[in-house]
Formats: structure tokens, sequence, C-alpha cells
């Protein structure tokens, strides 16, 4: 199974961090988009993935999740408000429906 959900815009993963999906919009759909290489089974993404953390827009009830995406594991940085902030773990398999 992938550990990435891949379109032609945009990749899907599950953060164990905040226990949700992040969606980022890739190149060359979104040439604002992050860099991804392809592969499904251990993903990299570039550059670092920043959810919940625009200052004023910032939810105290939501996680901040600060990463990076790279080979297949998500590098949570010290700036994440969950309790994987300075982990590396294994991206989750993602379900074939899902």
């Amino acid at each position: 199974m992938a550990k990435a959900k891949i379109s032609q815009h945009s990749v899907r993963f599950w953060c164990p961090g905040c226990k949700s999906y992040h969606l980022v919009s890739i190149k060359p759909a979104n040439p604002n988009g992050w860099d991804f290489a392809g592969d499904a089974e251990r993903p990299t993404l570039s550059p670092s993935i920043l959810v919940n953390g625009i200052a004023q827009f910032h939810n105290p009830a939501v996680p901040r999740c600060h990463s990076f995406v790279r080979e297949g594991k998500i590098q949570f940085l010290s700036d994440c408000t969950h309790e994987l902030a300075g982990q590396t773990v294994e991206l989750p398999e993602v379900e074939e429906g899902e």
C-alpha cells in the first residue's frame, strides 16, 4: 500500500501528529506548489509543510504542524504544538478508498 494518495494536482497523506490528512498542491500543476518526485511508497515533498501556522489565523484548538516529508518519513519540527514535535516517524499507509 502507498503512504501518499497522488493526483495530477496534489499529494495527500495522513499526519499522525494532527490525526488528519494534509493535502498539498504540486508542481507542475501549480507553479507555486511543492516539488514531488512521484513515489507514493516513499514520498518526498519540498519545501517544508506548515499547517495552521500563520499567527493571525492560528486556531489554538488545532495543532500547528510544521514538517518535512522525506523518503516516506515525516520529520516534525520543534515548532509543532502536537505530541510528535521534534520526532521523525514513518508515514502511515493510506487505504485505497480513503
